[in-house]
This record gives structure tokens, C-alpha cells and sequence, in this order.
């Protein structure tokens, strides 16, 4: 497996050699490439803030990422065991100058990955990634002299100040919340999520009832919350007679609902539902990427707004909903942005978020779902093999349908009139990845079947 360096951050899976797996080498080289880049920019003592979710090889990989910056003279403050939006926010409300995230998100757990952070916050662009991958690839690295090593401070108390930010936020219906004494079953995955939530929830005097929330990174089920991993999920709502149930990833930065009846609410369905609840209180712009859903642009306009879609990946949601001064945003695998905690997909915000809405309509979670635009997916994936020239197979669909609404920002996206399909190399795997939309699941299902035979055609 080759390592994959992209805006999502250095990914690969624990084991194997030098440059072709996620190594303590590689660990060692990006860690060093990324405190190289911090202080060629700054001449004053600087601290990163780190943390990782619960996979199995997180402890090995994070404890080689703090020490490192160690050596290169950096201070570190460790949250432990915390989620990508808490490590996000901790960094602003520190003043650091950076973070790093070990986690591969919804990858498997043979996966791990480093996330990197800017001063904001935020996840670094692609001029600065590609600076940090520059320095990396040369290996010419500075590290401290004895006296001037970097320290390390352990914190255990932010995930409670994460808490703390999400339920201070405006238009957060906290006593509403209380009374409705809500039940729900929550899957953690067997990582931080199984932690965070609950303690979210146990503020709003919700009932929990946790399924796979022991985070010992031995994830009960593939950890990409989809419909076809969410079974147990599913059936304890029922079986419990819940109001709803809540999966996470990881990392904590995507967030799936089941409604009462053990039905997937649908994880392009999470920004939806949030957007139309800040839209009702704040009027403004909405972004989300080009292989979201239709669906959010229908609740847009109907609030009389603008929706505007990005390239695929959080770094360019964020930069064009500052571009459009966006109220709230995000993308379609369940990740929600609401600017005025920070600019990152959070979990946290996106349950309170969906609460408050809940109250205020007074209405159960199905019941919401059927106010809202029926779309369906179908989310399917062709692997790269090696030598693969991705562009030039795209091209070549770009030609076959020209005549058609096309986007090249981020791949090959069709816009038909009733459907669309988009076509686009992974950030995160070595796949290209075939999304496609339709009124019916049917038709999105035959469209998608129609591009992967396509595509393997070219191939």
C-alpha cells in the first residue's frame, strides 16, 4: 500500500516498509517536515496541540508525533484520547500554533493517519501541504540542541470544554432539550465517540443507551457509519424504544441518525436537517461539496437563500464558505460546520443542532425526515490499479458527455436533469470514487452500475 499525502492529511495503513506503509519512519519524517514548516514561519517558541482517537495503533503513533516536536524544539500540549473537532478547537482557544489529529477517520483499523492543523484551527490548505510533503521529501530537517527541547503537557479536560463551547452556542434550545427526556441509542465504534457523545447527551438529560461506545479501537463494525454497518444500531433502537439513534465515526467528525423505527435517517440528511434549523434563525448562505446532496439546496432556496457546492474535502468547504460568508455548511457524509464554534466538521454541534430542531418542531425524527426532499445515492468505488492514469480516464467521460452540465473542480461531475453522477479520485483511499444521485434508489443504483462499467471499460 502506498502512503497517500493529500489535503486530508499523511494516511496509510501500520506495518510494512519505509514510504510504502504508515512506518514509525513516516511518522518520524511528516511530524518532522510539518514542526520544519511551522518554524521557518515563526522565530518564537511554538506549541501544537495533539490527539488521536481510540485505534490500536494510536498510542505508538501519537507518542511518536509528540515526541518528535519535542525535538524539534516545539512545546506540546496532549488532550490523550479526544476527537478531530475537539483537538480543533483546543488549538484556538490555546493560542497554539498548530495540531495534529492521529487518526484515519473512517478507514479501518489497520489504517492511521496524521491530520495537520493551521494556527486557526483549521485543516492546513493545499499550498501549505505542499510545502510540508516538500520538506519531507528532502529530509532536511533542523532539530533542537539539548537546552532547547520542547515540553509536554498532558490535559485531560477538553473534551468537558468541548462540551461546555457546543451547549453555549446561540440558538442551542438547552431547557427544551432537558424536558423532553429524550432516549437514545448511541454507537461510539469503539472510539472517542463512545466517550463524547454520552457525555454530551447526559447534560441534556438524555437517556443513553451505548452499544460498542469501550474505546479499545477494536471497531465492532466497518467505522464508516453507513447504512449497510449501522444493523446493530438499527435494531437496538427498536429493541430499546428509543427516540433515535446516533452513530459517529472515529473521530468524531461525522454524525449519523436512525430514526424510531430503525431506519436510517441518511447520513446526507444530517447537514440538511441543521441547515433548515439555521436557516429558520439565521438567513444566509449554505455550501456543501459537489457529491452532497441535492437535498440541501432544496431546503436552501426554500428558506430564500443561496447554496453554492466546493471541490470535494473539508479545506475547500471552509474556504468557500468564508468566501460567501456561509451560516452554516459542511459535507454530505454526516460532517456539519457551523462557523460561530469553529470551522470543522463536528459531531457535537450537529447532535445539538438536531435536537433543538427536534424540539422546536415538536415532531418525531421520521416524521422530520418526510418534510425534507427524497433523494437517494448510491456510493460505489473503483480500485486504482497501479500505473492507473485517473485524469485521463475522466477525460475521456468528460467527452463521452459534453453536451451535459459538467463541473471539473474536483473530478468529473454530470448534472443530468432528474440525477447526477460524480467521478473523482479519493483523498483517502487509492479508489476513484462513483457517487451518484436520483429520485428513486433504483435509478441511482443503474446509474452508478452504468459509469463503473464504463469506467472499467477505459481501464
Amino acid at each position: 500500500m502506498t502512503l497517500i499525502k493529500s489535503i486530508s492529511g499523511i494516511r496509510g495503513t501500520i506495518g510494512g516498509g519505509p514510504s510504502n506503509n504508515l512506518t514509525p519512519l513516516d511518522v518520524v519524517r511528516f511530524t518532522s517536515a510539518y514542526a520544519q514548516f511551522l518554524l521557518e514561519n515563526s522565530k518564537k517558541k511554538l506549541t501544537v496541540i495533539t490527539g488521536r482517537d481510540a485505534r490500536i495503533s494510536g498510542p505508538m503513533v501519537h507518542e511518536l508525533v509528540n515526541q518528535t516536536l519535542i525535538g524539534m524544539g516545539i512545546n506540546v500540549i496532549d488532550l490523550g484520547l479526544s476527537t478531530t473537532p475537539t483537538v480543533a478547537i483546543a488549538v484556538s482557544f490555546e493560542n497554539a500554533n498548530g495540531g495534529i489529529i492521529v487518526t484515519a477517520s473512517h478507514n479501518p483499523k489497520q489504517w492511521n493517519a496524521l491530520k495537520l492543523l493551521n494556527a486557526a484551527g483549521e485543516f492546513i490548505n493545499a499550498d501549505t501541504g505542499a510545502k510540508v510533503l516538500a520538506y519531507a521529501e528532502k529530509e532536511v530537517f533542523n532539530y533542537a540542541e539539548v537546552d532547547r527541547l520542547g515540553k509536554l503537557k498532558e490535559r485531560s479536560d477538553y473534551i468537558q470544554k468541548h462540551i461546555e463551547a457546543t451547549l453555549a452556542m446561540e440558538h442551542v434550545n438547552i431547557e427544551e432539550i432537558r424536558k423532553k427526556k429524550f432516549k437514545v441509542v448511541v454507537d461510539g465504534v469503539n472510539s472517542s465517540g463512545g466517550i463524547v457523545i454520552p457525555e454530551l447527551l447526559k447534560v441534556l438529560n438524555v437517556e443513553v443507551v451505548k452499544i460498542h461506545c469501550e474505546p479499545n479501537g477494536y471497531f465492532s463494525h466497518n467505522p464508516e457509519p453507513l447504512k449497510e454497518h449501522l444493523t446493530d444500531l438499527c435494531k437496538a433502537v427498536v429493541t430499546h424504544k428509543s427516540n433515535f439513534g446516533i452513530a459517529v465515526d472515529p473521530d468524531v467528525d461525522r454524525l449519523v441518525f436512525v430514526d424510531e423505527k430503525g431506519e436510517l435517517f441518511g447520513e446526507e440528511y444530517t447537514l440538511v436537517a441543521c441547515a433548515d434549523y439555521i436557516l429558520s434563525k439565521t438567513p444566509g448562505a449554505t455550501v456543501s461539496n459537489l457529491s452532497s446532496t441535492r437535498a440541501l439546496a432544496d431546503v436552501t432556496h426554500r428558506h430564500g437563500n443561496n447554496h453554492i457546492t466546493s471541490a470535494v474535502g473539508e479545506v475547500n468547504v471552509v474556504a468557500e464558505m468564508k468566501a460567501v460568508q456561509a451560516v452554516i455548511g459542511g459535507e454530505g457524509n454526516g460532517g456539519v460546520i457551523y462557523p460561530p464554534l469553529h470551522y470543522g466538521r463536528d459531531a457535537l454541534v450537529g447532535v445539538v443542532l438536531f435536537l433543538s430542531l427536534l424540539v422546536e418542531r415538536k415532531i418525531t425524527v421520521s416524521e422530520l425526515r418526510a418534510t425534507y426532499p427524497s433523494y437517494f445515492m448510491s456510493k460505489n468505488k473503483i480500485k486504482l490499479k497501479e500505473g492507473m492514469n485517473v485524469d485521463d480516464l475522466l477525460n475521456q467521460i468528460q467527452k463521452r458527455y459534453s453536451k451535459e452540465r459538467i463541473s471539473t473542480i474536483d473530478g468529473v461531475k454530470i448534472d443530468f436533469e432528474k440525477a447526477w453522477v460524480h467521478l473523482r479520485k479519493s483523498n483517502t483511499e487509492p479508489i476513484i470514487r462513483v457517487y451518484t444521485e436520483a429520485k428513486s434508489e433504483e435509478k441511482a443504483i443503474a446509474l452508478a452500475q452504468q459509469f463503473v462499467t464504463e469506467l472499467n471499460s477505459l481501464i
